[in-house]
């Protein structure tokens, strides 16, 4: 791919300098086109580092990789989580060119001012304060000038790479090239600002009401659709500061300030227990960063742009799972594992258990204060990782989303614990699931169904006796697991018929040959026969010597 430095464009050269300064000999070696050696993964530092050098879509691709413990030892996610994609903002010329085009309209006649300089910038868009003709105070989140080229071009590079490792054992277990694939539609998607407005509403509707929290106390940032467009994204201005600089005072809790912030880690966990237990989509990046404290006491959760989903079976699965790592039950742990496995290489189950029994053991003598859950979750995936049980990508987006957000839990709360928390809303939640939303109606629709069986049993009960007394009764029976016996009895009756022909053709020109050997006819016509006889059998031995079994 990589072969010939001076067919290799510019990009591809900045790579392979990274590369070689940094050390990575089977990146080394696909990159120059030679024989790669056996594939390895830098040190987790020195990964960082080839991230780092190499820019944001690279930074992106490694905070992509933080959230799959499933793929990567702790180290590395270790690493990896810590990257940030902070980067210098652009000229306020080139952002202000952006806007002017994404409105088709001059500025003036939309905003009585904006401040050129940046609130905030990222690796693909920066944020700037405005105010509305109408006096409305707004954000606007700009793209910045041509990174959606930089980006495609990034994504051919990472996928040719893909494919050339995919060739190796290691690469086509993990299927690099479907990391890949998944890596570009994430970032493409986080392009599209219209698609993430689209989240930012969709989770402000389902976050307006709630059983277990109060609606009011929990805010994101109203989208202002008509001028938002695929490269700008213009939204309600939320006055406030990062949740953890915030000067908490307790007006509300008599004065007592650690009180308002333990309310306030209770109400991020009662609000993301919905979201992934009950709505099925969850805001996938509540770093610090990303929750404000607002003047009116309120939380805001600002950037959607990665969001997660859950569907309804994954998340009965997980609610179980959630139970099963509270009650420290090893062998429910792994058969939940296995429900919940994309594929799996054939699994040793009492090997999977103790594995799980020998991780849940380290907690048996903890308090339930001392538990981090999200470490667990976390050793959880490791243990899948171990087996080769290949668990949706989902999952790591998942216990990333925990992992941040029980960390900012205990910053607000050092005595914070997510097992306590979460135990009366699982509760809860089960008895949802139990009862149901709409009781009534769910025990109506019962007795519909159980009068309409009512109704057509006899009927049916007539049927199958007329079936019975008049022998027309048929039994389809499909019994699993024969198809591989039945092709293997087929082989065996193949090749023995054959070899009752090699050996009635055998004996025929014995026969033959024997009438009259001086009869010249009679000689090619036995001597053929031997020829095909011997052809057969050649091919008999040779089968069973490819097939191995010989023996």
């Amino acid at each position: 791919m990589f072969s010939g430095l001076k067919k290799i464009s510019a990009r591809q050269r900045k790579i392979l300098e990274v590369v070689l300064r940094n050390g990575w000999g089977f990146m080394r070696g696909l990159l120059l086109g030679t024989k790669a050696e056996k594939p390895s993964l830098p040190p987790p530092q020195v990964l960082k580092n080839i991230l780092v050098e190499l820019g944001p879509v690279y930074i992106k691709l490694g905070q992509l990789l933080s959230t799959r413990p499933d793929l990567l030892p702790p180290p590395y996610i270790e690493a990896l989580i810590t990257l940030q994609d902070e980067v210098p903002p652009v000229a306020w010329e080139a952002i202000e060119t952006v806007i002017t085009s994404q409105l088709r309209k001059p500025i003036a006649e939309i905003f009585a001012i904006i401040h050129p300089k940046a609130v905030a910038a990222g690796s693909i868009a920066q944020t700037h304060r405005a105010t509305l003709l109408d006096g409305r105070e707004a954000a606007l989140k700009i793209q910045r000038p041509g990174i959606d080229r930089t980006i495609e071009q990034d994504i051919r590079v990472l996928r040719g790479l893909a494919r050339l490792v995919n060739r190796t054992e290691v690469g086509r277990y993990y299927n690099l090239v479907s990391i890949v694939d998944e890596f570009a539609v994430t970032l493409r998607a986080e392009l599209n600002f219209t698609q993430e407005a689209s989240y930012t509403d969709l989770l402000r509707g389902n976050l307006s009401k709630s059983y277990w929290f109060d609606p009011q106390k929990l805010t994101l940032p109203e989208i202002y659709w008509d001028l938002t467009t695929e490269k700008l994204m213009v939204m309600q201005w939320l006055e406030g500061v990062p949740l953890l600089n915030a000067n908490f005072s307790g007006v509300k809790y008599g004065g007592n300030a650690n009180a308002e912030r333990r309310a306030i880690a209770e109400l991020l966990i009662r609000a993301y227990f919905q979201q992934f237990y009950i709505d099925g989509v969850f805001h996938a990046d509540p770093h610090p960063g990303n929750l404000f404290y607002l003047e009116s006491g309120q939380v805001a959760l600002l950037d959607c742009g990665m969001m997660g989903r859950l569907d309804p079976r994954t998340q009965q699965i997980l609610i179980e799972f959630l139970l099963a790592i509270a009650n420290l039950d090893g062998k429910r742990c792994s058969q939940l594992t296995l429900e919940l496995a994309e594929s799996t290489n054939p699994v040793n189950l009492s090997y999977l258990e103790n594995d799980f029994d020998r991780l849940l053991r380290r907690y048996y003598n903890l308090s339930i204060a001392e538990i981090n859950f999200s470490q667990v979750i976390f050793e959880v995936l490791q243990t899948a990782r171990k087996h080769k049980i290949r668990l949706p990508s989902n999952m790591g987006l998942y216990s990333k989303t925990i992992a941040n957000l029980e960390g900012v839990a205990r910053q607000l709360d050092p005595e914070f614990n997510l097992i306590e928390q979460i135990k009366p809303m699982m509760a809860d939640l089960f008895r949802q699931r139990l009862v149901g939303q709409a009781p009534l109606q769910d025990l109506l629709r019962a007795a519909l169904d159980i009068k309409a069986l009512t109704l057509e049993a006899p009927r049916q009960l007539e049927t199958l006796l007329d079936r019975v007394t008049s022998e027309t009764l048929q039994w389809n029976v499909a019994v699993r697991g024969l198809e591989p016996f039945r092709r293997s009895i087929d082989a065996i009756g193949n090749r023995l018929t054959f070899a009752i022909v090699t050996a009635a053709i055998i004996i025929g020109a014995a026969m033959i040959f024997s009438r009259d050997p001086g009869n010249p006819i009679l000689f090619w016509v036995s001597g053929s026969l031997f020829v095909v006889a011997s052809i057969i059998g050649l091919w008999l031995i040779f089968s069973m010597i490819r097939s191995g079994r010989v023996k």
